[in-house]
């Protein structure tokens, strides 16, 4: 299998979807790449199945366009996206590479709504000069914002050496048993494999404050989210019935915070809030670190922040054991399942970003390997079958909520597993891994992000096209 670093699976990137937003803006930004030196005169971008169906509420055409212009998720400013796109719209052209070129996104973006054999979220991105055709590229969105150029190979990567080689959970515990070490001290010795102990800190250090900065925005953010919807954030009211006055930096936030009442329903109602702010963050084109997606970005903020404000903790030292483990359960899900709801619906997305945070905080609260890989499979098992029917084809309803609901669902797991004892557990971590991924298989198509089943098409009669 495919050797893959913790930060595949943490990425920052731009809302409101990681396989329909960061991916498309990924496959556009490369392809670009490939037309330096070339001469053209026209782009076009085919998006099919998946891609097509949701694309527009999913901000696909908007993630291509500013792939194609050069733009990194990882550093635009997010509050130009608008300016920027209205700008290629209204010029009619777009800058590829320095080299302007004539360009309308109603006519050089088509939707497919038939799925390509390749992949359920396929796009193919076509160049042309004087109507000729210069460069033609397929890309697949596979989930989290991986791409995989159509004729390429996962072999370099199941080529890499690592002092743990990492397929199934079963291996991740012969490693800690025979090591007699905690699993995020095994994915640590395979990280540092992948780039220095100091590069490695640093990468945690932003992927940490991003999750922080993007829920303490959220939390004080207010309005309609953009799509036709109509959704109004509910973060900044909760908020303020939980916390009163404005805080200008994170630190003094979670300072007061950690003050506040500590009784079970209010901090249930941090957990919600931490979540709701996130992911409302996301489904307005905020930045956001896929966990293992944009769409379930909110799970593991939400219970990372719970851990750090209501628990013995010791910083940013816990911080990374927690992200070590929670992105090392993320990699076993992608290996032997998958990560994209287009695939395996939202068990793909809130299911594994559940389980990941499950893990990630059983680790930290003292459990040993097995309690971790246990708390992972409760959390997992109590999400299988669970649907992606997106309203509106808007990262919205029941997106928004599913992340608070993951998130309990998660510190459940993790206390169940702390006070049990994995010897007596009947489901183990690979079958559960194993199961999803039959599910996925066995899932009606209507029920992976196409907006055609479930609560989509129930409320299609009633709500206004977005």
């Amino acid at each position: 299998m495919e050797r893959l670093s913790i930060f595949d699976i943490f990425k920052i990137g731009v809302g409101p979807s990681s396989s329909h937003t960061l991916g498309p803006w990924k496959a556009a930004f490369e392809f670009a790449r490939s037309l330096q030196n070339k001469n053209i005169d026209t782009v076009e971008i085919n998006l099919y199945g998946s891609l097509s169906k949701t694309g527009k509420g999913h901000a696909t055409d908007i993630a291509v366009q500013l792939g194609l212009a050069g733009f990194r998720p990882e550093t635009i400013d997010t509050e130009q996206i608008a300016d920027i796109v209205f700008k290629i719209r209204a010029d009619e052209q777009i800058t590829i590479n320095e080299q302007i070129i004539h360009f309308l996104p109603n006519q050089h973006i088509l939707f497919h709504p038939n799925a390509h054999a390749g992949h359920p979220n396929t796009l193919i991105l076509k160049a042309f000069k004087d109507e000729n055709l210069v460069l033609a590229t397929t890309y697949f969105s596979v989930g989290g914002g991986f791409i995989q150029e159509e004729g390429t190979s996962l072999a370099n990567k199941a080529a890499i050496k690592l002092p743990f080689p990492i397929d199934k959970g079963a291996d991740l515990l012969a490693y800690t048993k025979r090591e007699k070490v905690s699993i995020s001290d095994i994915v640590l010795q395979n990280e540092l494999h992948f780039r220095p102990k100091k590069e490695i800190e640093g990468r945690i250090a932003h992927i940490f404050n991003t999750m922080l900065s993007c829920t303490f925005k959220g939390c004080y953010t207010d309005g309609i989210l953009p799509g036709g919807l109509n959704v109004r954030r509910r973060a900044k009211a909760l908020h303020g019935k939980l916390l009163v006055g404005e805080f200008l930096t994170t630190k003094t936030w979670l300072a007061a915070i950690k003050k506040s009442t500590a009784d079970f329903n209010t901090i249930n109602k941090w957990i919600s809030c931490f979540a709701l702010a996130v992911n409302e963050e996301n489904a307005a084109l905020g930045r956001v670190v896929t966990s293992p997606t944009n769409g379930a970005a909110g799970v593991i903020p939400a219970v990372l922040l719970y851990f750090l404000c209501f628990c013995e903790n010791n910083g940013m030292r816990d911080i990374q054991r927690f992200l070590f483990t929670a992105g090392e359960i993320g990699c076993l899900f992608k290996k032997g399942a998958t990560i994209s709801a287009a695939v395996g619906g939202c068990q793909a997305e809130i299911g594994v970003s559940s389980a990941m945070a499950a893990g990630g905080l059983t680790e930290v609260l003292g459990g040993s390997p097995e309690q971790v890989l246990m708390a992972a499979e409760i959390a997992m098992e109590h999400h299988l079958g669970l649907t992606c029917d997106p309203i509106g084809g808007l990262v919205q309803i029941p997106c928004i909520e599913r992340n608070a609901m993951g998130a309990m669902k998660a510190i459940t797991a993790s206390n169940l597993a702390l006070y049990g004892n994995p010897e007596n557990s009947v489901v183990k971590f690979d079958t559960v891994v194993k199961t999803m991924w039959d599910t996925a298989q066995d899932m009606n198509e209507k029920y992976k992000e196409t907006s055609e089943g479930g609560l989509a098409f129930n409320l299609s009669v009633i709500l206004p096209e977005c």
